[in-house]
């Protein structure tokens, strides 16, 4: 992407829930210069990462969805081999000891919370895209 003002091909994939956070993550990443995809809930997530011979550079995830819950899809995720390092940040309103301890048990690299200020979401993305990018290294 012409005028990306990151390193050229860094995908996010966003899944959640209400449609009005999957919109607001998009443009604030895609202003970016981040390519961003999307699924409103976790059978929609394992459906889109099974069948993509890509894969994102790291994945936003809610932790509340029907049908497939955020934990058990960051759970799946950590479980591959296939997905395992790349960077699951669980976004949530729900940030009391107990969930931090359950998404952690569940492999979530970091946690951010909803509502999210754009600066916040970014320096998490970048710091998380660098701790990847140095493991493969």
């Amino acid at each position: 992407m012409i005028g990306a003002k990151n390193m050229p091909g860094n995908s996010i994939f966003v899944v959640d829930d209400e449609e009005d956070t999957v919109e607001l993550a998009r443009m604030v990443l895609e202003y970016e210069g981040y390519q961003v995809f999307s699924a409103s809930n976790g059978e929609e997530a394992i459906q889109f990462l099974n069948q993509n011979p890509e894969k994102p550079d790291l994945i936003l995830l809610d932790v509340l969805m029907p049908k497939v819950s955020g934990l058990e899809v960051c759970k799946w995720i950590k479980d591959h081999d296939t997905f395992k390092k790349i960077p699951v940040l669980l976004f949530t309103a729900k940030v009391g000891k107990k969930d931090r301890i359950a998404g952690e048990e569940a492999g979530a690299d970091a946690y951010i919370n909803k509502p999210f200020s754009a600066d916040d979401l970014l320096t998490l993305i970048k710091k998380h895209l660098e701790i990847a990018k140095n493991d493969s290294d």
